[in-house]
C-alpha cells in the first residue's frame, strides 16, 4: 500500500484527487493539506509515500518546496501551468499532471509510482538463500515512526525498558526492551559486549583494556563478555608473525 498526500489550495481539486484515489486499491490516502507547510507537519506525523502536489499556492509554491526538503517523498505535480514541467523533472519528480486531469490519465501516473515503489523496496531488502530480509526495521520516538537500517547503527544502549540506539544519523530512544532488540538482530553482526551494551562489529574502531571505540563514542566491555568479544571479533582476523588472516 502507498501511503499519499494531496497538496492543494483548491479544494475541488484536492477532493477531485481524493476520489481518484478512493478509486486506486494500492493507493492509501493519508491526508490533504492547502499547503507545503501543512504537508511538512503531516510529515512529523505520519509517513508518506506519494505526493501530489501543486504547484501555484500562497505561502510557499510546490517547486520551492521541492528545493528545500530534504529527501522528499515520491513526488508527481499536478497543475495548470506547463511551463513548470522542465524545471519539475530536474527536481527528480516522477510524473507531471495538468489539470484538468483525467482518471485515465491519473491512474498511469499512479501506476508508474507503484512500480518506483517496488524498485525502492526492493532496494531496502537483502536476499539470503531465497528468501527476502529486509535491513530496516521501524522504532516509534515519541508520535514519530522511525526507519533504522542495521548497517547505520553503532551501537545500542539498554535503560530499563528503553534503548537508545545510536546510529550514524544520531540517536534514537524508544520504550523497548534491549534483549527483545537483540533477538532481531543478526550474530554475525552485532554482539553483547555488556548486560546494557549492544554493539555493531563492523563499526568497532579499537579495543583497549575493557572499552571498545566506536568513531568519538567510548562503549564498555563489561568482564563476562570480553572472552567472547575478544575472540569473535579479534582473533579471527588478527594478523602476527605466526598466523594469517
Amino acid at each position: 500500500m502507498i501511503r499519499c498526500a494531496i497538496i492543494d489550495d483548491e479544494p475541488l481539486a484536492r477532493e477531485g484527487l481524493a476520489d481518484y484515489v478512493r478509486e486506486v486499491d494500492f493507493l492509501q490516502l493519508t491526508g490533504t493539506c492547502e499547503n507545503p507547510l501543512e504537508l511538512m507537519t503531516m510529515m512529523d506525523k505520519t509517513q508518506v509515500d506519494l505526493i501530489f502536489l501543486d504547484i501555484q499556492m500562497p505561502k510557499m509554491n510546490g517547486i520551492d518546496f521541492l528545493k528545500i526538503v530534504q529527501k522528499p517523498p515520491m513526488v508527481i505535480i499536478t497543475t495548470a501551468y506547463p511551463s513548470y514541467a522542465l524545471e519539475g523533472f530536474q527536481l527528480n519528480v516522477l510524473d507531471y499532471l495538468l489539470k484538468p486531469i483525467t482518471f485515465d490519465r491519473f491512474y498511469k501516473s499512479a501506476n508508474k509510482a507503484k512500480d518506483y515503489h517496488r524498485l525502492l523496496t526492493r532496494s531496502h531488502s537483502t536476499e539470503v538463500k531465497g528468501e527476502i530480509v529486509e535491513n530496516y526495521f521501524f522504532i516509534k520516538c515519541g508520535s514519530k515512526y522511525e526507519k533504522i537500517f542495521f548497517e547505520d547503527i553503532l551501537f545500542i544502549e539498554g535503560m530499563q525498558n528503553y534503548v537508545t540506539i545510536y546510529t550514524l544519523k544520531g540517536k534514537y530512544i524508544t520504550l523497548l526492551n534491549l534483549k527483545n532488540l537483540e533477538q532481531s538482530l543478526s550474530s554475525r553482526n552485532f554482539i553483547r559486549v555488556h548486560k546494557s551494551y549492544i554493539v555493531s562489529i563492523s563499526k568497532i574502531e579499537g579495543i583497549e583494556g575493557n572499552e571498545i571505540f566506536i568513531l568519538s563514542q567510548v562503549v564498555p566491555i563489561s568482564r563476562n563478555y570480553r572472552e567472547q568479544v575478544i575472540e569473535q571479533v579479534v582473533n579471527s582476523k588478527l594478523l602476527d608473525k605466526n598466523k594469517g588472516v
